[in-house]
């Protein structure tokens, strides 16, 4: 992991699941609990609800509707907000994320929280990890109508939040994400060596990544 160049940064963007919260929470909820929920609900057994499930996951993947709990609620007639609200104990901030919030905000660093999770994914979990006073805004890609893999959302950031791509860092757990970031112009990009805490180290490829958010105080 580098040391940044924090006097050629002023805005520092962040991704929330996997990035600054555990995404055990979010991987335990699409593969173990909701295939669960929607077997006892709709009366199937639970390798029927996964043959089910499983497919419609990979053909979203990546789209807007993907992230949409609006969407799966629809599509699988049963109440998504109300299913993760079931499991929302396991809701829980990355180690010393905290930290690194804290010393950005004490270096008066724009900080912005930029989510592809819906509204409602992202109210239930700022109720369980008090985030919010950290950033100067925290927007949705829904708010947009483009996910973060897409140039429109960079498009469109820039004209509701003017920053300076080239002046600014962004943290995201996506390889696909860090790369449209990249296409837009972010000169400073950092994925995350474990998403998951429950989960193996992940392979970041081209990009540095972080694995201790202590160490990126350092010069700050």
């Amino acid at each position: 992991m580098p040391l940044l160049p924090w006097t050629e940064i002023d805005t520092v963007l962040l991704d929330m699941d996997g990035t600054l919260l555990d995404l055990h929470f979010d991987n335990h909820f699409w593969l173990e609990h909701l295939p669960q929920r929607y077997a006892e609900l709709h009366g199937v057994s639970r390798e029927a609800a996964e043959a089910e499930l499983l497919p419609l996951f990979r053909e979203h993947a990546g789209t807007l509707p993907w992230y949409c709990t609006d969407f799966w609620s629809r599509e699988l007639r049963l109440s998504v907000r109300e299913l993760k609200r079931e499991v929302a104990h396991l809701i829980a901030l990355r180690p010393d994320a905290d930290t690194f919030l804290a010393a950005l905000q004490r270096a008066r660093k724009r900080v912005v929280l930029i989510t592809n999770a819906h509204r409602d994914s992202l109210s239930l979990k700022l109720e369980r990890i008090e985030l919010a006073p950290y950033f100067d805004r925290l927007i949705s890609s829904h708010d947009y109508g483009f996910p973060k893999e897409n140039q429109q959302f960079w498009f469109a950031l820039q004209q509701d939040f003017p920053f300076d791509p080239a002046r600014s860092l962004f943290i995201d757990d996506s390889l696909p994400i860090l790369r449209s970031a990249r296409d837009f112009g972010v000169a400073h990009l950092l994925g995350v060596c474990q998403p998951d805490s429950c989960k193996p180290l992940k392979d970041t490829e081209e990009f540095a990544a972080v694995d201790d958010y202590r160490r990126l105080i350092d010069g700050l």
